[in-house]
């Protein structure tokens, strides 16, 4: 397995997930330290994922052998790969099985869950794609305010907060009608960004932690 690009915690915990420049998905036993197995296997590096519950009507599949005992918290869960080809996959977490397959215009670098029914993605050349899980063949829409690779993404409120690696980090409020910038363009990249309350906190390739203090949005 090489390097690591991206983690996520399944339900409280006791199972992590990691994706790797070798293109695998693995779910991992934290208590033993053990991987549980390959969730996928996609032959291209998976930059960024994503967990989360999936909408009652998707048809996740069904697992080809017993899962672990080891195993908690993963039924009625869909993961998204955020991959390098171009290409946004979604995977039932428990069956292993894939559940929807979209092309981008560039490389996937992240993804994340607005909730069980719409997701979001952002590529290498600035776009967000905001998607509905139910039918993928097209995006409700596409978001672009500059060229730059998004980074990051983390959902917000009513909306979410993105960056990128121009520097801009920018939080969408309500399907567009309210945009708060945090930092403008021409600075070094914001490579992740995490909420607290109301504190929005980023990592910047300058190696510097800033904290913003928000009022009511």
């Amino acid at each position: 397995m090489l390097c690591i690009l991206d983690t996520a915690i399944v339900d409280r915990g006791r199972n992590v997930l990691s994706c790797s420049r070798d293109g695998t998905a693995r779910l991992w036993d934290c208590g033993k330290s053990a991987c549980l197995g390959v969730i996928a296997d996609c032959g291209s590096p998976v930059n960024g994922i994503a967990v989360g519950t999936a909408e009652s009507s998707l048809n996740l599949g069904t697992p080809e052998t017993a899962p672990s005992e080891r195993e908690i918290g993963t039924e009625g869960k869909i993961l998204l790969l955020a991959r390098e080809d171009k290409k946004l996959q979604g995977v039932g977490l428990q069956s292993r099985q894939p559940v929807f397959l979209f092309m981008g215009s560039d490389a996937f670098n992240c993804c994340t869950f607005l909730s069980s029914t719409y997701i979001l993605a952002g590529t290498q050349d600035g776009n967000i794609y905001q998607l509905d899980v139910r039918n993928t063949n097209a995006p409700i829409q596409v978001i672009h305010r500059s060229g730059a690779p998004v980074l990051s993404l983390l959902p917000y409120r009513d909306g979410f907060i993105a960056s990128q690696g121009d520097g801009t980090c920018f939080i969408i409020q309500q399907d567009l009608d309210y945009v708060l910038d945090l930092t403008e363009a021409d600075c070094d990249p914001v490579y992740k960004v995490a909420s607290w309350e109301k504190q929005i906190y980023t990592c910047c390739r300058d190696g510097i932690v800033r904290r913003y203090q928000l009022s009511d949005l």
